[in-house]
């Protein structure tokens, strides 16, 4: 059950009027009563509805996107996809930028359930199950096991790392490797990893960190292409195939002649600026009206399926 200004007013002995002026920091008010009200929403856990207040008992019409940076062109094309539909459905956005920091996206957790929006989409993954369950608006959740009651939606990475693998394959390809982020089984690039690896069971995996900086990146990449025998390469993310691209170019070889280069996302930015790279194509648009219908369908209090799958496909490029 969710807290009261009520609640907070009887516990702490003074009237609503009182904690409306204590959370608003009006009129003159004792230190005592100050302290009384502030404890009484400690431990009632009651977040003030900052921006809802003055609605009348209206929805605000709110929802939260946190995800771990804007600043990723992934990420950014899928929030636009997002604003979009919800704007269209009648709904303003809030865009919390994580930056994979754990406190940070506890703090807006926080201040979204203070605001007390309609509902939250997060692809974000700092914080643990208790974090999320103790959300009382409705959550979608992109490509993160948030907690066990939260909907998931995702592209199929399993069959796209099998899709990148059989591209590679039948292009003759017969020692690919797989470039890939920090070793997580069960994250999307672990799932990309395994479907690449049910096609080519004894390719090498390498893992280069999503802290790395690109500098960082581009020694570790080098080193591995400078001391491995391959022909093809699959990219778990289609900014880092740009760089592994680049590498190549600057090592005097010839892309897809002496390597074959596939990458996964297929943003329009991609589509647009980099048609030259083969990659697996995740279909941002439909992610995200898929989201947006769920979780409206939440805030109604429909009952939701546990994951959601959406299909991928070949963006051919003339990496392969």
């Amino acid at each position: 059950m969710v807290a009261k200004l009520t609640d907070v007013a009887k516990l702490a002995g003074v009237s609503p009027t009182t904690v409306s002026r204590v959370i608003n920091k009006k009129g003159y008010l004792s230190e005592k009563t100050i302290k009384n009200v502030i404890e009484a929403m400690q431990k009632l856990n009651y977040k003030p509805n900052n921006l809802a207040r003055g609605l009348q008992g209206k929805s605000p019409k709110l929802v939260g996107l946190i995800f771990p940076t804007i600043g990723n062109i992934f990420y950014a094309e899928l929030i636009a996809y997002l604003e979009k539909e919800l704007f269209n459905r009648g709904y303003k956005t809030i865009i919390c930028n994580s930056q994979q920091d754990s406190a940070k996206e506890k703090e807006y957790l926080e201040m979204l359930t203070a605001n007390q929006v309609d509902g939250i989409i997060s692809g974000s993954h700092n914080l643990g199950i208790k974090d999320y369950d103790l959300v009382t608006a409705p959550i979608i959740a992109f490509d993160r096991n948030l907690s066990p009651s939260t909907p998931i939606v995702s592209s199929d990475n399993y069959s796209g790392g099998i899709l990148a693998a059989k591209t590679l394959k039948k292009a003759g390809c017969l020692h690919p490797i797989m470039i890939t982020g920090n070793n997580n089984s069960n994250s999307p690039t672990g799932l990309r990893q395994r479907g690449f690896s049910s096609i080519f069971p004894k390719a090498k995996i390498y893992h280069i960190s999503s802290d790395f900086s690109p500098a960082r990146k581009e020694i570790e990449i080098r080193t591995i292409l400078k001391t491995t025998k391959t022909d093809g390469i699959f990219i778990s993310d289609d900014l880092t195939a740009i760089l592994v691209w680049n590498i190549i170019q600057s090592l005097k070889l010839s892309i897809p002649q002496d390597l074959k280069l596939i990458g996964y996302d297929g943003t329009y930015f991609i589509e647009t600026h980099y048609p030259q790279l083969t990659t697996i194509k995740q279909p941002l648009a439909d992610i995200a009206k898929l989201m947006v219908d769920l979780l409206l369908q939440k805030i109604e209090g429909s009952s939701l399926e546990k994951s959601y799958l959406l299909p991928v496909s070949l963006l051919p490029g003339r990496s392969v």
